[in-house]
């Protein structure tokens, strides 16, 4: 499969069902991940959702401009501990690990994409933080800023509809449960979201929905 260049026009708005796409190869043969967008190079720009099979173990590598992960289902682990479905994980430029999992896992995984000067490193289990109220029926979740970026999952509760609004350095979701609605189509858990610097949309649910968002973060990518 051809993929230079997957999706990294980021004035386009692209909408994966990743559930519809097929797993492909990577470096590990037990390792296989659903590509998003990415720059060709293994080493570059990459957003994918990646599988572990039960058992499977990635050499150990670095992380240029960073690695960011959020874990979907199943145990990742690497020498430094065990993550458990919902941990999110930031791996900043010049870290590195061997990763594995022994039960199996899935993850959400953004390669190459920290902003200059963000070195944070973060290891955050969602089903253990609390949630802060958010506009209206919404809670929130804070889970990374740094300038114009902010990481936050949001949880809706069934029939919410939220303000119309704009995306000033664009806006990222990925749904992790329910179905998250707007003018412009339904999408339901596991669907990918990208939309560009000064994109605007009036988003709605019919029951409680739960998504992953970064904004901010498109003006340079």
């Amino acid at each position: 499969m051809k993929d230079d260049n997957l999706n990294l026009d980021f004035s386009q708005r692209v909408v994966i069902e990743t559930a519809r796409l097929d797993w492909s190869p990577s470096p590990s043969p037990t390792v296989f991940r659903k590509r998003l967008a990415r720059a060709g190079a293994e080493s570059g720009h990459a957003t994918s959702v990646v599988k572990y099979e039960p058992g499977a173990r990635f050499k150990t590598h670095h992380h240029p401009r960073g690695e960011e992960i959020l874990v979907l289902d199943g145990v990742f682990s690497d020498e430094h501990g065990d993550y458990p479905a919902g941990t999110y994980l930031r791996n900043p430029d010049g870290s590195s690990h061997a990763p594995f999992s022994e039960p199996g896992c899935t993850l959400l995984v953004k390669l190459c994409q920290f902003q200059a000067k963000d070195q944070q490193q973060l290891r955050i289990d969602t089903k253990e933080t609390p949630w802060q109220p958010g506009i209206g029926g919404l809670q929130v979740m804070p889970l990374h800023s740094h300038g114009s970026e902010h990481t936050t999952l949001v949880k809706w509760p069934a029939g919410e509809v939220f303000q119309p609004h704009t995306h000033f350095g664009g806006e990222e979701i990925f749904v992790l449960s329910g179905t998250f609605q707007d003018e412009h189509g339904r999408y339901p858990a596991g669907t990918w979201i990208r939309s560009p610097h000064l994109s605007s949309h009036h988003p709605f649910v019919e029951e409680e929905t739960v998504i992953w968002v970064k904004t901010g973060h498109l003006l340079d990518a």
